[in-house]
């Protein structure tokens, strides 16, 4: 073959070899993103929309320079630990109606730092440990969820800044107090503290308890003692029936046993 023809074959395998290692080092192309989710960019902000996807999680394929991630109206359950690491530059989360009943701590770690907003209304939170949001500096959005109003809840308000607005919606679905079911629970705890309550309980859990194995020592002395006088009079009863001599040498064994 010509010299001529084969130095531009040559140019063409070394863009060829450029473009697979190119590619290689980019995997979160377009065409691994999950249906129905698309990058773009808003007000400066690199964005990655997932809205209405039909999600059954978190997808793993996020670009890592994303600000602004929307995952809201999909059927995602829960919240995996971890589900976010990879996103430190995060600044917005929206995760609204979901079907989101579960939290585990740690879900939210890598965010604290940058996150300025997690939107989780609208799914089917019922009870999330405060630790699940621990150290996040976000303002948190948990309006329109059956909440189970407990001491547990109380906790976690206490824990989270609440998005402006959002407290009114966070309302009883279920309480241990049939009066607070279908209250705003920042109107149940004004006038109520509901670890305080749940201290009560139980101590008087623990007070019934210990009353409980009192009651049984107590009766298995008793029932003790009168098992050794029944044992003492069947005992009398036969030495009476003995010869006198004999009588006389076992009642003495017989009462320095029972003394």
């Amino acid at each position: 073959m010509p010299a001529a023809v084969q130095i531009p074959l040559r140019s063409v395998a070394v863009w060829l070899l450029l473009h697979s290692l190119l590619l290689a080092s980019h995997p979160r192309s377009a065409t691994a993103f999950p249906k129905g989710c698309y990058p773009s960019e808003e007000e400066g902000l690199k964005t990655f929309r997932c809205s209405n996807a039909r999600l059954t999680e978190v997808p793993r394929d996020i670009p890592n320079d994303t600000n602004k991630l929307y995952l809201d109206s999909n059927r995602i359950p829960f919240l995996p630990r971890d589900a976010f690491r990879d996103l430190p530059l995060l600044l917005e989360l929206d995760l609204s109606h979901n079907a989101i009943a579960s939290v585990e701590s740690g879900a939210f770690r890598g965010l604290a730092e940058h996150l300025r907003s997690l939107d989780l209304s609208s799914n089917k939170l019922v009870s999330v440990s405060k630790d699940a949001f621990s150290n996040l500096k976000a303002t948190v959005n948990l309006s329109d969820n059956p909440w189970l109003c407990d001491c547990r809840l109380q906790e976690l308000i206490r824990t989270v800044e609440l998005a402006a607005g959002s407290s009114g919606g966070i309302v009883c679905e279920s309480s241990a107090q049939e009066e607070h079911v279908g209250k705003a629970f920042l109107q149940v705890i004004a006038g109520a503290d509901l670890c305080n309550v749940y201290k009560k309980t139980t101590d008087v859990a623990m007070l019934v308890t210990m009353f409980g194995w009192f009651a049984m020592v107590i009766s298995y002395l008793v029932y003790y003692v009168r098992q050794n006088q029944e044992d003492a009079r069947r005992h009398l009863e036969y030495l009476k029936s003995l010869p006198s001599k004999q009588r006389r040498s076992e009642e003495s064994s017989t009462i320095s046993t029972v003394v």
